[in-house]
């Protein structure tokens, strides 16, 4: 039959530079279930390293360790944290308790490594504790016990996990004559369980408490011998142990944060603030964009875009140069969404007599459906043949009442070009209409009697632009408008662009929304600023939790589970900081909205759930790119120099 814990030949040695100082010279011993050793010497005798190389902290030593046979040498990191998750239970002289956990969270902490339930780990402690008699005393933190409590609740959590093994390093070094009889006691009935306990201690109480004693001196064993018969029997383990799990992290670091409020409201303050910031700019932006568009929208037809054969909608020599063929129109007919296509054309200075006056437009184009019947201001559109409108820019000054011109009769002219070859006056009497509204500066005119003026004079009238009609909503103008200025001909060269107000309502919002980046993008700068912040409270977390991060390594959690801690306790920073600042941001939207009403009746922030998705998103991966620092290095903390931490 296999011992329970064999040591073949351990040796150890510290260097310093190129020095050698063997701790260690060759131990050989065997201990099995039910035991209560002593293990006694002198300080610096090697007694605490051995411990450790048992303990499964040290692995960097000579010689084997075997568990009920089986060689420990060559198991890897993540078999050496399940060993001790399993097989060990740890009792320290300084009781090395985690100060934000109550008592009964601090044994649960083992527990929460378990397949148990919620339920059946809190019977188990509260049994545990109740064993060492501590059950009135369970919801209290460390810093409200006695040393002797303090050692209790040690012991409960070592023997939390069921584990064959427990290690008490010095168990009754910081107690009294009374508790060290209790905590003996204590022990002794563990191995009446079958656990083998293996202490550490100066005490000649406690060594001659035990079942056996081996005394060490100068790296080795001077003496071993039985005092009373070990106690025949097994501990059987069955409990179920793996890493902590994700949900489990995420409740420790919760613990954590909860423990530090003061700082961590100091924390989701700051970073909120920037959080916030970058919100409300896409909400400002979002208000600012979407009231420019209604205004424009008001004056034109948004699913309306006129469009010329060109590169440049805003040149007016590119316009006159412009001239659509009928494959071109069938080219914008077969864009998705495109609901038909009116021709189009535009004429330069055209003059207008009335009686005795004459006035000068800059331009005159044919009326289609960007024009808004809400924009006359006078009369009627220019439906009929022979008929033209005015825009009140010109109209104010042919009379003194505006209205009164409405009907009349007036010259109309302006000059063309046949062919590339000379110029040609163009002329007619026509009949005002109406007059607009003044928003466009343009004269209007129907495509019939402006084709008609042409024939006349045995002059093909160019269609230097068309509107195309968008169906559906407002949403689909953009995608189609693209769609259209990707249109290539034979050789791969784009043919059309976008032409008036539908040109300008694209221009402008693509300025808007370089604007809005520009100013969330500085306002991003305060949420590099609470990265920083967190590193900084982070990396302090890790210099104030070091001897925490040693227990729980101790106590079997991965390194893993220790950087999965420091980036949960980041994300949750996160979160808080997150809620806080949409919480503030749809408030300050609200008063802001509700104040500025009445003048604009619109609201000028509006902020979105994508707005906020996409800021949380950005905020949430800075803190995780700001904890792999400080997380590294708590992974990385070895757990015995943790363990002796102050």
């Amino acid at each position: 039959m296999n011992n329970l814990l064999e040591l073949k030949n351990i040796t150890k040695s510290y260097f310093l530079e190129k020095e050698e100082f063997p701790v260690l010279k060759g131990i050989d011993l065997k201990f099995n279930y039910g035991e209560f050793v002593s293990l006694v010497g002198e300080s610096g005798g090697g007694k605490s390293t051995l411990m450790n190389i048992i303990a499964g902290l040290d692995s960097n030593y000579g010689g084997d360790v075997y568990l009920e046979g089986k060689s420990l040498r060559n198991d890897t990191e993540k078999k050496m944290d399940e060993y001790r998750r399993k097989t060990i239970g740890f009792i320290f002289q300084n009781f090395n308790l985690i100060g934000h956990m109550t008592v009964l969270e601090n044994v649960k902490v083992a527990l929460e490594m378990s397949d148990m339930s919620k339920k059946e780990q809190i019977d188990r402690c509260e049994m545990l504790l109740k064993k060492v008699g501590l059950s009135d005393h369970m919801h209290k933190h460390p810093n409200q016990l006695s040393g002797g409590q303090k050692q209790r609740v040690a012991i409960a959590r070592a023997l939390a996990s069921d584990p064959d093994i427990i290690i008490a390093d010095e168990p009754t070094g910081a107690l009294d004559a009374e508790n060290t009889d209790d905590v003996l006691k204590i022990l002794d009935d563990i191995a009446k369980e079958g656990k083998l306990i293996l202490t550490v201690t100066h005490s000649d109480k406690v060594a001659s408490y035990g079942t056996r004693l081996v005394r060490m001196a100068g790296g080795k064993i001077t003496e071993d011998k039985n005092l009373r018969e070990k106690y025949n029997q097994k501990n059987n383990n069955n409990m179920k142990l793996h890493p902590l799990s994700f949900v489990n992290t995420f409740k420790m670091s919760y613990r954590q944060l909860t423990y530090n409020l003061k700082r961590n409201l100091l924390i989701i303050f700051g970073s909120a603030i920037g959080i916030f910031s970058v919100m409300f700019m896409l909400g400002l932006g979002n208000g600012i964009k979407g009231y420019m568009n209604q205004q424009i929208s008001d004056q034109i037809n948004p699913n309306v875009v006129q469009i010329i054969k060109g590169k440049n909608g805003t040149d007016m020599s590119e316009i006159n140069k412009s001239n659509l063929s009928d494959n071109d129109i069938n080219k914008i007919k077969d864009v998705k969404d495109v609901k038909k296509v009116e021709k189009g054309s535009m004429v330069m200075q055209p003059s207008i007599k009335y009686k005795n006056k004459s006035q000068q437009g800059q331009m005159m184009q044919t009326i289609n459906a960007t024009f808004l019947s809400k924009n006359v201001k006078y009369g009627s559109t220019p439906v009929n043949k022979n008929e033209v409108m005015l825009p009140s820019s010109i109209a104010k000054k042919m009379a003194k009442n505006q209205k009164d011109l409405v009907g009349k009769k007036v010259d109309l002219s302006f000059v063309t070009i046949k062919n590339n070859n000379g110029s040609i006056p163009m002329n007619r009497s026509v009949k005002i209409s109406g007059i607009s509204d003044g928003v466009s500066p343009a004269m209007y005119i129907s495509y019939e009697t402006l084709k008609s003026m042409y024939q006349e004079k045995n002059v093909t009238l160019k269609d230097n632009f068309v509107t195309a009609t968008i169906k559906g909503n407002v949403d689909k103008v953009q995608p189609a408008q693209d769609a259209i200025k990707n249109i290539k001909n034979s050789n791969g060269k784009k043919e059309f662009s976008i032409t008036g107000a539908g040109s300008l309502v694209s221009t402008l919002n693509n300025y808007i929304n370089l604007a809005v980046y520009v100013l969330a993008t500085i306002a991003g700068i305060s949420l590099l600023v609470s990265a920083i912040m967190i590193i900084v409270v982070l990396y302090i977390s890790v210099a104030e939790r070091t001897k925490e991060i040693g227990i729980l390594r101790a106590i079997g959690l991965t390194k893993g589970n220790i950087r999965g801690l420091f980036f949960s306790e980041s994300i949750l920073l996160g979160i808080f900081s997150s809620i806080a600042a949409t919480g503030v941001a749809y408030i300050l939207q609200f008063l802001i909205n509700f104040a500025i009403n009445g003048s604009i009746h619109y609201d000028i922030i509006q902020i979105n759930p994508i707005n906020i998705i996409y800021v949380v998103v950005i905020a949430l991966l800075i803190n995780l790119f700001a904890a792999m620092l400080p997380s590294g290095k708590a992974a990385k903390l070895d757990p015995i120099e943790s363990l002796s931490a102050e």
